[in-house]
Order: C-alpha cells, then structure tokens, then sequence
C-alpha cells in the first residue's frame, strides 16, 4: 500500500516558498493580530459589544446581523468575520513554513500555536457576549489576543534568523534588566485591561457591570507602570552605550522610545479630553506598539546564526513516488 502523505507534505513537495515570503507570511501574522485588537477595541468603543445578541449566531435563527439590528450588529459580526481572515492568514504562515527547505520544525509549531491560541480565544469571546460584556471575560478576551500577537512577533523573529543555539550578545546583567522591562511592559498591559474594565467604555449602551475598582486609582497606577517602563528603557539604553553593545538593540531601544513617546501624546490627550472614543482607540493601537517594540529590544539582544541553506537536490532526501503495478 503506497504511504499517504499529509496535504503539507503534498504542498512542501510541489512548493518551495523563498525565505523573504515566509518572513512576510510571518509579518503578515504580526499584523492581523494588532488588527484584531484594534477592531476589537472598535467594537467596544463604539458600544456594539452586543450587536450580536448571541453566539455562535448572531442573533437567535441567524447567523448574520439583520436589518433591525442596525449598525451595531454589523460592527460585531465584521469583526467576528475578521477571525476567519486571521485563521487564513495564520494558515499561510503554517503552510509556507512547512514547505520551506530545510525543515524548521519549531517555526511550524510557532504558527500552530498562534492557531491553537486563535482557537481558544474564540469561545472567550462568544461567552463575553453571552455574560453581557462582563469586565473579567473581556479583559481575559484581550489578554489571550496579546498572547497571540506575542507568539506573532516571536515567530517573525524566528522568520529572520537561524536555528543555532542561542548566543547573548550582552553580559546577563543587561539581559536581567530586559528582563525588568518585559516584566514591567506586561504588568502595564494587564493594568490597561482593568482600566479598560472599570472605565466609562463598558461596550454596550445600556448598563453593564464595571470592574468595580476606583477608575481614578486603578488609572494612576497604569501611568506610574507607564514611568517605570520609560525609566528601564532609558536605563537600557545607557547600559547599552557603555557596554557596546551591537547595533541592532540599540536601535530597538530607539524605536521603542519612539513608540512611547507616541503612546504618551495619546495617553495624555485622552485623559484631558474626557476620554473621546477615537484618541482611546488609538491609544489600544499604541499598546500594541509598545508591546511589539518592547519584545523586539529583548529579541536583539542574542543571535541565532543566519538562516539555514536552501539544500540542494542530492542533499534532499525525498520519498519515492509510487510506482503503479504492472
């Protein structure tokens, strides 16, 4: 009996993706998953968090938002549509990795656990609905989609570098104090989600239960974590001057000032303004830019070696093609 090969062993034998669409595959990734926070954040800015009353369906008989459901029910089904998109691109990323020669087995499992995490998280988003925008589930919805942009940026990463042990291209200490910077960037980010819980932006328009926290409080701690990352940032940056370090995290370590910089205007314009819709979504846009700057400086500092060769025809061990009987 002729072995049966696996739809991506089929597509790997007949296709071979060059480095540069893979790591775009991988940027592609990237991308969607701020996407999905952003609309995400849309949907909630909006108060279209119950457009769709229900899930799986939208509303109770129909999958797709009716006429009477208005705007709303179209900004919660389009973006419930845009997890398909995701699914595909993400699929891509798997697809392209798995063709790619040689075999890079641990790029493939980054791209299905970016699907996995897709996965999970579409549940926690239906049981949001279900429980009426409650603040913890909504807050659990947004970190499992921080989770699957992190996995996106570690993949792209990944997407650009070899397959050698990791080598540190700093003394531990620094790499401790990026450590403090990952740590203090997350705690800012897990912070924001109970700003986001206990803040005037429930979702919906009609009441809906708050984290009940003082806002004010809760929004002052966010800003103090806010300081603590600037100040280890702008630590980093000096240890790196005089340790020498190699070019690229220090250049991260500008970008990622830049991004602050950025996320401080929105922040502060913002707050003085009454919290208007629009500066508030920018302001979530900016905390994926924080995050993806503030991994891709801890990223820089080691090395991997350079992307594995292409193999060449007598290198490839390939499976005979059956032969039919004669």
């Amino acid at each position: 009996m002729p072995n049966t090969l696996n739809p991506l062993e089929l597509i790997a034998r007949r296709w071979q993706p060059s480095a540069r669409f893979v790591q775009r595959a991988a940027l592609a990734t990237v991308v969607m998953a701020v996407v999905i926070v952003v609309t995400g954040g849309a949907v909630r800015l909006s108060d279209s968090g119950l457009g769709c009353s229900t899930w799986p369906q939208c509303t109770p008989g129909s999958l797709t938002p009716t006429a009477a459901m208005g705007v709303h029910g179209l900004i919660e089904f389009g973006n419930r549509l845009l997890t398909y998109v995701l699914c595909a691109v993400v699929g891509v990323f798997i697809i392209a990795a798995r063709a790619r020669q040689p075999r890079r087995r641990s790029l493939t499992k980054l791209g299905w656990a970016q699907f996995w995490i897709i996965l999970a998280n579409a549940p926690v988003g239906g049981i949001t609905v279900l429980t009426g925008l409650n603040p913890y589930i909504v807050a659990a919805h947004f970190l499992l989609s921080t989770a699957l942009l992190t996995v996106a940026v570690l993949s792209w990463q990944r997407a650009c570098e070899g397959d050698e042990e990791p080598r540190d291209l700093v003394a531990r200490p620094v790499r401790q104090l990026t450590w403090l910077l990952v740590v203090a960037a997350g705690a800012l980010t897990v912070v924001g989600t109970l700003v986001t819980g206990s803040g005037p932006h429930a979702g919906d328009a009609h009441q809906v239960h708050r984290i009940r926290v003082n806002w004010q409080e809760i929004t002052q701690l966010h800003v103090d974590l806010a300081y603590i990352v600037v100040g280890l940032s702008v630590a980093l940056w000096f240890t790196l001057r005089a340790v020498k370090a190699p070019a690229a995290p220090r250049k991260a370590v500008v970008q990622l000032f830049a991004v602050l910089a950025l996320q401080g205007v929105f922040g502060y314009v913002q707050y003085f303004l009454g919290l208007p819709a629009l500066i508030v979504g920018l302001h979530m846009f900016g905390s994926t830019l924080v995050w993806i700057a503030v991994l891709r400086v801890f990223l820089t500092l080691r090395e991997r070696g350079p992307l594995p060769a292409v193999p060449g025809p007598a290198d490839r061990h390939e499976v005979p093609e059956p032969q039919p009987a004669v």
